[in-house]
């Protein structure tokens, strides 16, 4: 097992490039299975839950190449239209394959998603959707089987606008006859990126990125090329990290209207943040940032998937702030080992009150989820002391070269192997 060891102390300076984004090319890579040949996807970063998605598509009979960051997705021919088991109960996206396998082949049988565990992240809309669109469901012994003889268009509103939802509904509705519409439809920029893929395939997708999608099927897709949107979470966990660190830090390959939300709870908190004509953003931090309040919400709301590195800069800042988590009911497991680490923490229902400190201290810690990971590699990088963060492979699973990104902008760092 594999651990991080960190010395506090150093800020974070200089410049940093973010990769692509993973919640976009896997959706993206599921999509490959719409057109018949081959399509190549640009900028993919090297991460544990590319190589998932990729294991599944190979044993689909899709075969797929990686060359740097361009991996290319053979789906003239697919094989089989049961993912399996194994693959898709380690990565919740692998269920992403629904959608197009349905829309392509007919069939698809498939297990229940796994990944990480951060509360009940049911997939009754996903069904809901491709119900609506046609499909005969049928659900035991762990398994969803689906099938269609056609597809066909329909009006579908989300209770919620979840984003894996909206992407199945989406991709499957790009094949099926007449006009579909997603009513309360996500909007995060993911989605957006998933949309231009499919229209680059030919298909007919208009509204991405508001709360209506319309989608008019097509006969066919045809294979593609295409190019990735830059990763906006990992550049905001880089902005979090400079702003912890009392540093200065440009992050490169950013998309600032992306970043918003960040944006602007960090100069609320007295960081000093300058989106550059080049799309880059710097983050300065002359001082411990001052306590704020923040809720996580559905883009384009705050990102509850950067709610965990936000509380480890509230861990130490100059007065109170409360972090409310709206979108999963479980995801405050990293408190308990912010709390090793000297934070002061107390949690009420679903929000967070914390007392900022002048300083957190060193301590054996283990991620229990991806973010979280992410949010003790910061608190590392303010404490005193020495911090091994265990159980890393969460953080493998969402961070390109995490730690020798952070080396490269002062940050001392190391990777080491544990018995």
């Amino acid at each position: 097992m594999e651990a991080l060891v960190i010395r506090g102390g150093a800020s974070l300076k200089g410049r940093v490039r973010v990769g692509g984004a993973k919640n976009a090319a896997l959706p993206i890579m599921a999509a490959a299975l719409l057109a018949p040949g081959a399509s190549t996807i640009e900028d993919v970063p090297h991460l544990k839950d590319v190589d998932t998605m990729s294991g599944v598509l190979n044993a689909l009979g899709t075969p797929t190449a990686r060359q740097g960051s361009t991996i290319s997705i053979d789906a003239s021919s697919i094989d089989s239209t049961e993912p399996p088991y194994d693959l898709v109960r380690a990565m919740r996206a692998s269920f992403l394959v629904m959608g197009p396998l349905l829309a392509r082949t007919g069939r698809v049988t498939i297990s229940l998603p796994g990944g990480c565990a951060i509360g009940s992240r049911p997939i009754d809309l996903h069904l809901k959707g491709l119900s609506a669109l046609g499909a005969d469901i049928e659900m035991g012994y762990g398994q969803i089987s689906a099938r269609a003889d056609k597809l066909s268009g329909a009006r579908i509103y989300l209770d919620f606008p979840s984003v894996g939802a909206t992407e199945n509904i989406m991709m499957a509705a790009s094949l099926a006859q007449g006009l579909t519409v997603i009513e309360n439809a996500a909007q995060e920029p993911e989605v957006v990126d998933l949309a231009n893929f499919l229209n680059a395939m030919g298909a007919r997708v208009r509204g991405a990125g508001t709360n209506v999608l319309r989608i008019e099927g097509v006969e066919a897709l045809e294979p593609t090329s295409y190019m990735v949107v830059p990763d906006r979470i990992e550049a905001g966990t880089l902005m979090i990290a400079a702003a912890a660190t009392m540093g200065a830090l440009t992050i490169e390959n950013a998309v600032p209207e992306h970043m918003k939300s960040i944006t602007a709870k960090l100069r609320e908190a007295g960081v000093y943040v300058v989106e550059d004509v080049d799309g880059s953003i710097t983050v300065q931090a002359d001082s411990r940032p001052d306590g704020v309040d923040v809720k996580t919400m559905p883009y384009p709301g705050f990102p509850t998937d950067l709610q965990a590195q936000f509380m480890a800069l509230m861990c130490v800042s100059s007065g109170m702030s409360v972090i409310t988590e709206t979108v999963f009911e479980n995801r405050f497991m990293h408190v308990a080992e912010l709390a090793r680490m000297g934070a002061s923490i107390r949690i009420d229902g679903r929000s967070a009150v914390i007392e900022g400190q002048e300083h957190l201290s060193g301590a054996q810690v283990r991620c229990t989820d991806l973010r979280a990971g992410a949010c003790l590699v910061i608190a590392g990088l303010v404490a005193q002391g020495v911090t091994e963060v265990s159980e890393v492979y969460h953080i493998d699973r969402g961070y390109e070269r995490f730690e020798e990104k952070l080396t490269q902008v002062g940050a001392d760092i190391e990777r080491i192997e544990k018995a």
